[in-house]
């Protein structure tokens, strides 16, 4: 695998090919996860025809969260999120599930910084747990 085809390259790219604020937003997110779980891995699933570029994902003992880019907003899904502690009520979009909660970002909108990064480490640690009881 070349370092273009690394996951963090790949995701550069993606962020870079954005150029206008959803970029921006999708890199402020990144950064603030990576401050959250410096153990954090990257990914880039789903490439497909449709979505040549694929999902940046952030993994730690599974999947945290999926970063997906649409025209009109950026979409935080956490893949455990129905199962988190969210008292800042950061999740805004898909409430109703059972298992998946996201933040959708939408232009001129940020999440905050401090409640952000405590719902990545509750990912983290649910992750974690998850894993440690199937070793069991």
């Amino acid at each position: 695998m070349s370092d273009l085809d690394a996951p963090a390259a790949r995701i550069d790219a993606r962020i870079a090919g954005l150029k206008d604020w959803r970029g921006d937003a999708l890199a402020r997110v990144r950064a603030l996860i990576h401050e959250a779980d410096p153990e954090v891995t990257e990914a880039v699933k789903w490439v497909k025809p449709t979505n040549p570029s694929g999902v940046p994902t952030w993994d730690h003992d599974g999947i945290l969260c999926t970063g997906e880019v649409y025209k009109t907003y950026v979409k935080l899904t956490f893949a455990h999120g129905a199962a988190l502690n969210d008292p800042s009520g950061l999740f805004n979009a898909g409430l109703g599930g059972g298992t998946r909660r996201a933040i959708d970002i939408h232009e001129g909108k940020e999440v905050e910084p401090e409640a952000f990064k405590a719902l990545i480490r509750a990912a983290v640690a649910l992750n974690t747990a998850r894993q440690a009881s199937k070793r069991r």
